[in-house]
């Protein structure tokens, strides 16, 4: 167990320690504080399809985030998925507006994530609980139009 809260505690980061925007990093912020992931990107419709299916572990904070060409209205099931997920449901701005957590592997009843939503994030689940990530939270990462982005890259 203490490995676990040495790696949750080793993707928190202080607003000063902030990094440039990279596509290989995601962050998220809050009340709650921020915490940065180390992301793979699905951004297409074969890299979407497949997520993280197949995969019997994942490093703690490491994620992968979905990006859609618009807002729209998404749904997820966990199919061919070994690991349970947490999934951040963003909107075009890079607020989060839903959270679903633990997603059992290996079922197939699609979870919803709502309408007008542009980026998933999918990391360990459990973690959004850890961490403390809300609805309202903010994620800066450069897939996001930086025109819109609620927290740019700077």
């Amino acid at each position: 167990m203490r490995v676990w809260h040495l790696a949750v505690a080793a993707c928190m980061i202080s607003g000063a320690a902030a990094a440039d925007c990279s596509e290989g990093r995601l962050e998220l912020r809050g009340d709650w504080g921020t915490a940065r992931f180390r992301v793979e990107i699905a951004d297409t419709p074969d890299e979407r399809s497949l997520g993280l299916m197949n995969r019997e572990h994942m490093a703690s904070a490491a994620g992968m985030l979905f990006i859609y060409e618009h807002p729209q209205r998404v749904s997820f099931w966990m199919e061919n998925t070994l690991i349970p997920l947490d999934m951040v449901f963003m909107d075009d701005t890079g607020t989060v507006q839903h959270i679903h957590e633990n997603a059992v592997p290996l079922d197939r009843t699609p979870i919803p994530g709502g309408n007008d939503i542009q980026y998933v994030l999918e990391v360990n689940g459990g973690m959004t609980d850890t961490l403390g990530i809300t609805i309202g939270s903010e994620m800066r990462h450069p897939g996001i139009d930086q025109d819109l982005a609620v927290w740019p890259c700077e």
